[in-house]
C-alpha cells in the first residue's frame, strides 16, 4: 500500500513525524508538506507564483518534500508531480495540531488537503488532535488509531467514492470510536487594530469559541465525551431542495 501523508502545520511538525513514522511500518510511506506554518489556508491553491521543492529527511525510507504551497498544493503536486510514478493508494492529512471541529472544516488546510485528495480520485483521511499543546508521546499514541482505522478500513475503500473521512482525536483517555456528523462552531470574533511604528494600520484576528448546544452525534460532542470522531464529508454543496423552488419561482 502506498500512502501520500502532509499537512497544514509544516514538515517538521511532531504530528506529521510521527504519523509517517507510525504509518512506514504498515505501507510505503511518501511525504509532501508545506515548507512553513499554513493552517487556516482552506483549498487554496498557488497559480502566481513558482512552488520550491525541497528535498527532506523525516525517517529512513520515507521519501519526504517540502514544497513552497498550500496544503492543496502538497496533493496535487505529489500525485501529479513529485509523485507520479507511484500509484497512490491512500491520502492521509495530519495529524493536525488543533481540531477540526464542526463548521471550522471550511477554513482548514488539513481538511482541505484531504478534499484534494477526493479531488484527485485518491481515498483520503484528515486527522486532527483536539489540543494545542501536544506532546510526541501524545502525537505517537494518536498515530496508533490512525493505523489502527487504516487497517481496519483498507478492504472497504468504496467508502470514499465521494467522500473523505474528518476524523478528530480527543485530548483525554479515549474511549472508542463514534461516527458523527459536523456539529457547529462559532466564534466571538476579536479584530485588534493597532499601528505600526510607521503609522500603517494593520489588525489581529482572534476570537473565542462560542457556547452552543450540540447535538449528540456530532463531530464535537464526541470529542468532548472522549470518543474519536470520525465524520465523512464531501464536497457536494448544491442544495437539491431549493433546486425546484428556484425553478418554479420567476425569474425572470
Amino acid at each position: 500500500m502506498n500512502i501520500l501523508i502532509t499537512n497544514d502545520d509544516g514538515i517538521q511538525a511532531d504530528g506529521l513525524i510521527e504519523l509517517a513514522k507510525a504509518i512506514k511500518d504498515v505501507a510505503n510511506v511518501y511525504v509532501v508538506a508545506p515548507d512553513t506554518q499554513r493552517s487556516a489556508t482552506g483549498h487554496a491553491i498557488t497559480i502566481h507564483n513558482p512552488i520550491m521543492i525541497n528535498e527532506e529527511y523525516i525517517d529512513d525510507n520515507i521519501k519526504a518534500y517540502s514544497i513552497s504551497g498550500t496544503p492543496a498544493d502538497c496533493v496535487k503536486l505529489g500525485i501529479e508531480s513529485i509523485f507520479k510514478d507511484v500509484n497512490i493508494d491512500l491520502v492521509l492529512s495530519g495529524i493536525n495540531n488543533g481540531a477540526n471541529l464542526g463548521t471550522d472544516v471550511i477554513y482548514s488546510g488539513t481538511v482541505s488537503a484531504a478534499i484534494e485528495g477526493l479531488i484527485q480520485n485518491k481515498p483520503s483521511i484528515a486527522i486532527s488532535y483536539d489540543s494545542f499543546k501536544v506532546s510526541k508521546e501524545k502525537y505517537k499514541k494518536a498515530s496508533d488509531y490512525v493505523v489502527n482505522l487504516v487497517n481496519n478500513i483498507k478492504n472497504d475503500m468504496y467508502i470514499f467514492d465521494d467522500c473523505i473521512l474528518n476524523v478528530n482525536i480527543p485530548d483525554k483517555y479515549v474511549k472508542g470510536f463514534k461516527i458523527t456528523k459536523l456539529g457547529i462552531r462559532k466564534y466571538e470574533n476579536d479584530i485588534e487594530e493597532r499601528l505600526s511604528p510607521y503609522g500603517k494600520r494593520y489588525v489581529w484576528i482572534g476570537g473565542k469559541i462560542k457556547e452552543i448546544v450540540q447535538e449528540e452525534n456530532s463531530d464535537i460532542s464526541a470529542t468532548e465525551n472522549g470518543y474519536i470522531s470520525i465524520t465523512p464529508i464531501n464536497i457536494e454543496m448544491t442544495n437539491m431542495n431549493k433546486i425546484e423552488i428556484l425553478k418554479n419561482m420567476d425569474l425572470s
